[in-house]
């Protein structure tokens, strides 16, 4: 079968469609790909980089506990590792 013969075969098809109805048609679907394939590069970028995160906290010293209950306004305040 020749292309031609196979394009009039699909033009009754063609005409059945609705010609007021908007679909997004090949380029949604390739903006659309593109979008999930970024959201999951993104994804898997951000595991890695929390799988590097170090949680462990230092313990304190006895004579540190004292001194940052007396500060005022230093409860709940974290320390940072230097």
């Amino acid at each position: 079968m020749y292309a031609t013969q196979a394009l009039t075969h699909l033009v009754p098809l063609a005409e059945e469609l609705d010609k007021n109805k908007v679909t997004p048609g090949v380029l949604g679907f390739i903006v659309f790909a593109a979008l999930a394939i970024g959201v999951w590069l993104l994804m898997k970028s951000m595991n890695r980089h929390m799988g590097k995160v170090d949680f462990e906290e230092a313990p304190e010293a006895p004579g540190d506990a004292a001194a940052v209950g007396a500060a005022p306004g230093a409860a709940g305040s974290a320390k940072r590792k230097q």
